[in-house]
């Protein structure tokens, strides 16, 4: 197992008293596997990813049985010993990649610093050129050709999708054992959300490297993913691989997703509107009891006052008092 996280909880102080954002999350990622988790904005998918990275500021308690990569214990890492691992063997991939390149370095001067010297085997002489030789040739790999250009421009000279890819060569200088992308093409147009997806998936083809997806849109990432984690509003929805997943969900949520994607919706007519999941998640302050998406939720009874435990069934995990499926199979 490459990745291994068993109960974890994040939580934060409000004005109501401790609040756990995150509540017992497991994820396990196996090598060479594209993993996707899959919510709402807001559910707490990209806390996940900044707990493995350690990212998280101080106003953040973390708490797991299990936050391990490979047989490394990452919450009992001093910051040297995670800088180590972060960067190197994991890499993430963020959002808004203009907000995360530096404006006052031209691109050229920053993909400079992702590599490292351990990554040169020239003489110290020889290593300037060959330092240039690696940065033009992580330009080729993410798709851009006309390389003079990027490396002598900034960030906000940049469209969106060059700048994503010039992320993406940084992520993968030291091809990272795992990569972390989180949304990353959430504020693209569909040709070019596709032409990332498809990149990342070429990489994972090529390398070998396990991909962590974090993504609000099922359709995009359909074609690409193995495995899937739903998550709404910090809790463990459903997992399992894809395909199970796709055919037949056993969570409320994985269905109204579903339903509300163009994966079944493929053949709608023009401005035709898409079904929509009632309400909206809950905030920190007013979080329900229980099994968080009950208030939403047209299968909810009493019993959903109490947090379901992810139960097994035909190789999927699923968090439910009145799974969608189970009684069908069985009958």
């Amino acid at each position: 197992m490459l990745l291994d996280i068993r109960n974890l909880t994040i939580s934060t102080e409000t004005a109501n008293g401790k609040v756990n954002v995150l509540d017992k999350v497991n994820l396990q990622i196996s090598e060479g596997e594209i993993h996707t988790l899959v919510g709402e904005s807001g559910s707490g998918k990209s806390l996940i990813a900044r707990a493995i990275m350690g990212f998280l500021s101080n106003r953040w308690h973390v708490q797991a049985d299990r936050l391990w990569f490979e047989d490394t214990d990452l919450l009992n890492l001093t910051p040297k010993q995670r800088r180590e691992i972060i960067g190197v063997d994991i890499a993430m991939i963020f959002q808004d990649a203009k907000s995360y390149l530096d404006p006052n370095l031209t691109i050229g001067e920053q993909l400079k610093q992702a590599v490292l010297n351990q990554d040169l085997s020239g003489s110290f002489w020889q290593r300037r050129k060959e330092r240039q030789q690696k940065v033009v040739s992580l330009l080729h790999r993410v798709g851009i050709k006309e390389h003079d250009a990027i490396l002598n421009s900034y960030s906000y000279e940049l469209s969106e999708g060059a700048a994503q890819k010039v992320m993406i060569a940084s992520a993968i200088a030291h091809r990272p054992k795992l990569l972390i992308a989180d949304e990353p093409t959430s504020t693209m147009e569909p040709a070019t959300r596709q032409q990332i997806y498809r990149l990342l998936a070429q990489f994972h083809a090529r390398y070998g490297m396990s991909i962590l997806m974090i993504s609000q849109d099922l359709g995009a990432i359909m074609q690409q993913t193995e495995r899937l984690t739903m998550i709404y509003s910090g809790q463990v929805m459903e997992n399992g691989s894809a395909e199970q997943l796709l055919r037949a969900p056993q969570h409320p949520y994985t269905e109204a997703l579903l339903d509300t994607s163009l994966y079944r919706h493929a053949k709608m007519q023009p401005r035709s509107h898409l079904p929509t999941l009632a309400g909206a998640e809950p905030t920190l302050q007013h979080l329900p009891v229980g099994c968080r998406l009950g208030p939403r939720c047209s299968y909810a009874r009493p019993a959903c006052v109490k947090t379901p435990a992810l139960q097994k069934y035909r190789g999927t995990q699923y968090a439910c008092h009145f799974p969608l499926r189970i009684e069908e199979d069985e009958s």
